[in-house]
């Protein structure tokens, strides 16, 4: 079952153009951030991996066993420019983890394969 989308389609693209082009307010970056985690977890549902960007959302992806107490085994976690960078493709994954700004803990938290993501690419 797909993730329930919260963010308009069409807002979070804007939201993410506008972050791209250096202007983007507060309120539009967490909306880039809130769409593009909806985006990822449209692309790779399930429940193995939690992906999160404080302060700006959360949500959990990846096809695998599903998570529901405690810590989960799998998460991922970084910075808001970071995500947009790497949901966008400004950023690397490989890069990111090298110099700390992505946490990654678990067998199934490397999202280099999903990123960056179709809806969010910078052309």
């Amino acid at each position: 079952m797909p993730a329930r989308r919260r963010t308009d389609p069409a807002a979070g693209r804007a939201a993410v153009g506008a972050w791209l082009r250096g202007e983007a307010a507060r309120a539009e970056t967490t909306t880039a951030v809130r769409f593009t985690l909806e985006e990822l977890a449209d692309v790779a549902p399930g429940n193995t991996v939690e992906v999160r960007v404080p302060p700006a959302g959360a949500v959990q992806a990846v096809q695998g066993p599903r998570h529901t107490r405690g810590t989960p085994p799998n998460v991922v976690e970084t910075d808001v420019g970071t995500w947009l960078g790497l949901a966008t493709g400004r950023v690397q994954w490989a890069d990111a983890v090298a110099d700390g700004r992505v946490r990654a803990s678990g067998e199934r938290s490397d999202l280099s394969a999903l990123l960056p993501l179709q809806a969010a690419r910078e052309r």
